[in-house]
């Protein structure tokens, strides 16, 4: 019985080895690939909403970076324009709104970031500056965020990204997402 046991162990020790050997010594596990086939054209959902902006925050995930605009009430109401432009220009006055990078994405939800009501603001940002709370340091794509206001019902942000790459935009209950892919190849 004992010498079963070692025969069988040496079988498969010797099976191992061979499977081992014809492998290539360079061979990598396959690598995970990344949702790119977003595109870099404009994005846009026909809605709108009362209901104001009370946060902008962003994240950092393995494939992209990830910019949320937080509209609570505003559930089926949220829209949204998203594109790349040459530069930011504020909403009603023109002026243009300086974003560092590469490539700059206009994002526009349909919302505004002051009570409809009273005109009191609901988000803190002050035109022209970076996101309040946002802290971009260590993010592969975004490089600056500002903001550009809140204009007839609509707020404007501006998202300065390392080039021009693909992005997707996504109406998610009470929320816009904006995810932008870290390259056009998939790869991490």
């Amino acid at each position: 019985m004992r010498r079963s046991r070692t025969a069988w162990a040496a079988a498969v020790l010797m099976g191992a080895a061979l499977t081992a050997s014809t492998m290539p010594a360079d061979a990598a596990p396959a690598a995970t690939t990344c949702p790119t086939g977003w595109g870099s054209l404009a994005k846009s959902r026909a809605a709108g909403t009362t209901a104001p902006v009370k946060n902008i925050r962003t994240g950092s995930h393995p494939c992209y970076d990830r910019m949320v605009i937080d509209v609570p009430g505003g559930a089926g109401g949220l829209g949204y324009w998203v594109r790349y432009v040459d530069s930011l220009r504020q909403d009603g006055s023109g002026r243009p709104v300086a974003v560092a990078g590469g490539a700059v994405l206009e994002v526009r939800v349909a919302a505004p970031a002051y009570d409809p009501a009273t005109g009191a603001p609901t988000y803190p940002g002050r035109v022209a500056r970076p996101l309040p709370g946002v802290n971009l340091t260590g993010y592969r794509t975004f490089r600056d965020t500002r903001f550009a206001g809140s204009f007839e019902g609509e707020t404007q942000i501006g998202l300065g990204v390392r080039t021009r790459l693909p992005f997707r935009v996504q109406h998610l209950a009470d929320r816009v997402v904006v995810d932008v892919a870290h390259n056009w190849t998939g790869s991490r």
